[in-house]
């Protein structure tokens, strides 16, 4: 799950991490009270979507730039008034852009140096670690890419926490001064907390900053969590954005179903992450695009499975679906009844192939050729991804 900065800077207040003050408003009427909490002087103005390279974004009305920095509060709320309700259009939300619901004010920092850190999970060690960059403020696969020995790593023992000298030498290596050191080894402990006690998936501060007058500052801050252990923190289900979220991704959740929308027209229903993987690749292969990812898991009901279709189909994108299951755990002939139940109650008008192995599958093979549907059967992932590609094709030509 993925919060606003302004919500993550809640966050990083309540784990002893320095921020500049800032007041999130959500309508017009809202500006004046929310640039109040804040003192006189320069305000930056900040566009909340759940998307990177805001300030580079341009709204589709054409007004240039998602973070502004406003002399006073009366141009603060004027760019606010521009900000929020458009649509903004940066390289992460795609070209159809994201609808600002939320403007961040914060006062304004003066910035001696920039840099970059970040808490996450490096998974072929097992184990968090620390990522820190004196390049901060630019996209750190830039870094990676063109000043990799700019980009400082350090592993944390879950066991034991964050050390105070591991801290403490990142922000030697850093360049910090000792005075600074002891700043940023705080701001470090209060962020490697929120990470490990809110099983955060990201703690992230691009820059974090060393302000004019000396201190140590997270100027942005970007936080995710593990959406598996949401169950232990019903306290931030409050941050959740629906509104950032694809409404099929958010309609699958409810249904306990593993989906993310893609941009092919060919949608999958398979059972298990590695072979729907697998069944989107082969698509590719073989000359499709895949639509969707959805992974209806183990143990999928009936109602499930239908509930599959209802979200797949109602992607106008989708111009075919392939069914894919390996029974074990989900039976051949569960599938194939959720299938024939999906196809009556949703109305499925595209090309259907479904390939069914595993558990019950002469079951479930009669169960589907008994339907009187307009079924394809496939014998074989490769002979499935083949003939849904086929009938799309054809279905464009027609």
């Amino acid at each position: 799950m993925n919060i606003h900065e302004y919500q993550a800077k809640q966050l990083f207040r309540d784990f002893g991490v320095t921020v500049a003050r800032g007041a999130a408003a959500q309508a017009h009427g809202e500006f004046d009270s929310a640039l109040a909490q804040l003192p006189a002087g320069a305000v930056v103005v900040k566009s909340q979507i759940h998307a990177g390279g805001r300030g580079k974004g341009t709204f589709t009305d054409g007004f240039k730039g998602g973070v502004k920095i406003a002399p006073a509060h009366p141009q603060a709320k004027e760019l606010a008034v521009r900000m929020l309700g458009n649509t903004l259009v940066t390289k992460q939300t795609g070209p159809a852009g994201r609808k600002v619901q939320t403007v961040f004010f914060t006062e304004a920092t003066t910035i001696a140096k920039e840099y970059y850190l970040a808490i996450l999970l490096d998974r072929a060690a097992a184990l968090p670690v620390i990522i820190a960059s004196t390049e901060g403020g630019v996209d750190i696969e830039e870094v990676a890419e063109k000043s990799p020995e700019k980009i400082l790593r350090r592993h944390v023992d879950p066991t034991l926490g964050l050390r105070a000298y591991q801290a403490r030498e990142i922000g030697f290596r850093l360049g910090f001064d000792e005075e600074r050191v002891k700043q940023f080894t705080k701001l470090l402990d209060g962020l490697y907390r929120l990470y490990w006690e809110k099983d955060c998936a990201m703690v992230e501060v691009n820059p974090l900053v060393l302000t004019g007058d000396g201190r140590i500052e997270a100027l942005d801050a970007k936080v995710s969590f593990d959406d598996n252990a949401m169950y232990r923190h019903p306290e931030l289900q409050a941050f959740r954005d629906l509104n950032e979220e694809d409404p099929k991704e958010v309609e699958a959740s409810k249904a306990n179903l593993n989906y993310i929308a893609l941009d092919g027209e060919i949608a999958c229903l398979v059972n298990g992450a590695g072979l729907a993987m697998a069944t989107m690749d082969i698509i590719q292969y073989f000359g499709g695009r895949p639509a969707n990812f959805l992974d209806v898991g183990g143990g999928a009901t009936e109602e499930q499975v239908t509930a599959a279709f209802r979200i797949i189909l109602s992607d106008p994108a989708v111009k075919g679906v392939l069914v894919n299951i390996f029974g074990g755990i989900m039976k051949c002939d569960i599938i194939a009844r959720g299938v024939i139940a999906a196809a009556r109650n949703v109305q499925i008008r595209v090309p259907l192939v479904v390939r069914l192995e595993g558990t019950n599958v002469q079951l479930g093979r009669e169960i589907l050729a008994q339907s009187g549907l307009a079924i394809t059967a496939a014998d074989s992932l490769s002979d499935a991804a083949q003939k849904i590609v086929k009938l799309v094709a054809a279905e464009k030509k027609a």
